[in-house]
């Protein structure tokens, strides 16, 4: 049974990815990890909360950091609502939060069980990067890092262009993580805003998954329905992109990755046009 550990900024995708990891049978997903994002830190850890009622999941739930590390950064409340799950008025029905900051958490939580802990990451990188400054070691203590981030090639999501979005809200705690784990030698499974382009819901999958008669169902339908609306206008065709469940569709099943290259990432924090590229050694020169 793989054990995990989820941070995240719900986020419609997050609930989606969560709904995802809760449901397969070699998976026990022990802590989620809010940070503000998607939208606010009041909303994620709420959202955070409720996902963890929906999905079955009796775990603490933990609020982390409210903002990015140094500079303020805009939200992405467009796309997943005022709420951050799509207006749909779901709330936590008996849970709360659990006591303690998620960065805090992090590391007792890896202290106690060294390389047992796979670190599922669908939000900005803060709680992780305050967690490396408590513990430097930390990269070390787990077991496997996958991160829904990053635009290799610059095709980003963002007013910056060249950025997708959970780098471009804190570039800074991003460099912080991608810089500790390539000097501890370890690697992040990056799932990057390119391949989510190219692995989108079709409206065929897409209306299967509308068909379902859950409570399961009926959550991520509702929750769904602002997204699908604002791609369809974009795009003219009823789709989804689902980073943070491809992310976690890598966390749960490696298996399903058909093909991966391995190149040191360095993520930019200055520049009109840059500030949270993630640019890429494609030629690995840097000897990294």
């Amino acid at each position: 049974m793989e054990r995990f550990i989820i941070d995240t900024d719900p986020g419609v995708d997050d609930a989606q990815a969560i709904l995802l990891a809760a449901a397969h049978p070699n998976v026990t997903v022990e802590a989620l990890l809010a940070v503000g994002g998607n939208v606010g830190l009041e909303h994620t850890l709420r959202n955070a909360v409720t996902i963890a009622e929906q999905a079955g999941l009796d775990i603490p739930v933990y609020g982390g950091s409210n903002r990015p590390l140094i500079y303020l950064s805009d939200d992405a409340a467009a796309f997943h609502g005022a709420d951050g799950l799509g207006d749909a008025g779901f709330v936590p029905q008996h849970s709360q939060p659990a006591p303690g900051h998620a960065a805090v958490k992090l590391v007792e939580m890896v202290n106690a069980a060294p390389g047992e802990y796979t670190l599922v990451c669908l939000g900005p990188l803060t709680n992780i990067a305050i967690a490396i400054y408590l513990d430097p070691e930390l990269p070390n203590k787990v077991k496997r890092t996958v991160a829904m981030a990053g635009a290799v090639t610059a095709h980003g999501n963002t007013p910056i262009f060249t950025a997708e979005f959970n780098i471009y809200y804190d570039p800074e705690a991003a460099y912080v993580v991608f810089e500790s784990w390539a000097r501890a030698g370890k690697q992040i499974e990056v799932i990057d805003w390119e391949a989510t382009m190219r692995h989108s819901v079709n409206e065929a999958q897409l209306d299967r998954w509308m068909a379902l008669t859950s409570a399961k169902a009926d959550f991520f339908q509702k929750i769904s329905v602002r997204s699908i609306e604002f791609l369809e206008k974009i795009f003219g065709e009823k789709s989804l992109l689902a980073p943070d469940p491809l992310a976690m569709a890598v966390a749960v099943d490696p298996s399903c990755v058909k093909r991966q290259e391995s190149h040191y990432l360095v993520v930019e924090t200055t520049g009109k046009v840059t500030r949270g590229q993630t640019a890429v050694d494609w030629a690995d020169r840097s000897g990294q």
